[in-house]
């Protein structure tokens, strides 16, 4: 039998956040997955309410062909609806496509996205996720998994 014995540090006190950082950004591909979903839904339910038809391809991080297309909608219920309130899903993204498709600009509404993907996966992103999650490491920087 063997014993291993392992320091466990948490963000804040780990010798080395960048080696933790670089470990992230290497092994966790997708952490701002939530945020394309959730966008996916407020897509889905946008639709339902002011009708037409709807097309979509996103990612976390800007890529050819991506785009979000409405058609054949009902422009007075979209006008009518109060986009602060979130009145699809109640998430984040409700507010920022209803008021990209009255402007016209759903473009804008994919940049948010990536702009989100970059920021979670900046330093300052990952210290939030790290504080958040209680990740730990181990001194090489690897997250602990048990």
């Amino acid at each position: 039998m063997r014993i291993i014995i392992t320091q466990v540090f948490q963000i804040g006190e780990h010798p080395n956040r960048e080696k933790c950082y670089d470990w992230i950004r290497s092994n966790l591909h997708d952490l701002n997955q939530d945020s394309v979903e959730e966008l996916i839904r407020s897509i889905k339910a946008l639709s339902n309410v002011i009708g037409g038809t709807f097309d979509y391809s996103i990612s976390q991080v800007p890529s050819r062909g991506e785009h979000i297309t409405f058609k054949g909608y009902d422009r007075a219920i979209l006008d009518n609806l109060d986009a602060e309130s979130d009145p699809l899903t109640g998430e984040f993204w409700d507010c920022n496509l209803i008021k990209g498709l009255r402007e016209f600009n759903l473009k804008g509404v994919l940049d948010k996205l990536h702009d989100e993907t970059e920021y979670a996966y900046s330093d300052e992103g990952l210290l939030e996720l790290c504080r958040e999650e209680k990740y730990e490491f181990d001194l090489n920087g690897e997250k602990i998994t048990l």
